[in-house]
């Protein structure tokens, strides 16, 4: 109803902000490509391991881990790895660096549960490689989906 012109919308235009939907979207649909990829990379990897004699047997449950639990493990945290590179998108001035650095430290902190789980020494390094098979697909394609403009 006032007279006054909507600076507002054409400073928001001017500064991208209408391109951060446009922009997330193409970041989740790039990070749901790369879960997919992650999780046949892992459970693939999985299976190389079972088949070369690891027998992924962890004494504190005294059962062997199963490929479908590889498989959803790594689709759920690649998920989750999804939100917060959205979130980081949204969120932050940097985003590429952040994620790449949150994404390696939480890597890095995911290690420790097979170093503590009690495996003998195949299946403790199968599991240590089978962390970073997903952090190797996931990390590169979300950092570089979050570096284009």
């Amino acid at each position: 109803m006032n007279s006054t012109p909507d600076t507002g919308a054409a400073a928001g235009r001017a500064s991208g902000q209408t391109g951060h939907p446009r922009r997330i979207r193409r970041l989740v649909g790039t990070g749901l490509v790369a879960t997919l990829a992650a999780v046949a990379a892992t459970t693939i990897a999985a299976a190389l391991a079972q088949a070369a004699g690891v027998d992924f047997e962890v004494p504190d449950g005294g059962e062997s881990i199963p490929l479908p639990g590889f498989a959803v493990v790594t689709g759920f945290f690649s998920v989750v790895g999804v939100g917060i590179a959205a979130a980081l998108l949204r969120w932050s001035a940097r985003p590429a660096t952040r994620f790449a650095w949150t994404a390696a430290s939480l890597t890095a902190i995911s290690m420790a549960a097979p170093l503590l789980a009690g495996g003998n020494t195949a299946t403790t390094t199968a599991l240590l490689a089978l962390h970073l098979v997903p952090a190797a697909v996931m990390i590169p394609t979300l950092t570089r989906s979050l570096s284009c403009p």
